[in-house]
């Protein structure tokens, strides 16, 4: 039996899919809701933001919040209670960081074609990278 779960979860419908997945199949789990922002360099987009910042953590801490309070929203529908947690970095590498305390790891990708020639894109590169090189079972959930 499963008694703790890891949901890496950004904006998207596949990663509120997970997160059902996991909350309807694994009653009796905790379950917590992994958000990562990434970490503050010239070449990152959105993370450039981060680095005009005072305090790193608490800025990447409000980017979260909408995402944390679509997964309260996901719990509270299902009268279930989560744990939440902002991570900083590269999405992939903070997931597989945080594997060992967790029995498993649900995820969500996008698409439902998996042959060979278009699972990395469908999947996604996180998806695939953390599905590789974690330490415990991963389930993906489309």
């Amino acid at each position: 039996m499963l008694s703790r779960i890891l949901v890496p979860m950004d904006d998207s419908e596949p990663a509120s899919h997970a997160l059902e997945y996991a909350l309807d199949n694994h009653p009796d789990a905790e379950v917590t809701v992994l958000h990562v922002v990434g970490s503050p360099s010239m070449m990152m987009g959105d993370a450039v933001g981060l680095t005009l910042e005072d305090d790193i953590s608490e800025a990447a801490a409000e980017r979260a919040e909408p995402v944390f309070d679509r997964a309260h929203e996901i719990a509270d529908e299902r009268d279930r209670e989560i744990e939440t947690i902002v991570g900083i970095g590269h999405p992939a590498r903070n997931v597989i960081d945080r594997a060992d305390d967790y029995d498993t790891i649900v995820l969500g990708a996008h698409g439902k074609d998996w042959n060979r020639a278009t699972r990395r894109f469908l999947v996604g590169n996180i998806a695939e990278t953390v599905s590789k090189r974690a330490p415990i079972p991963v389930t993906i959930v489309h």
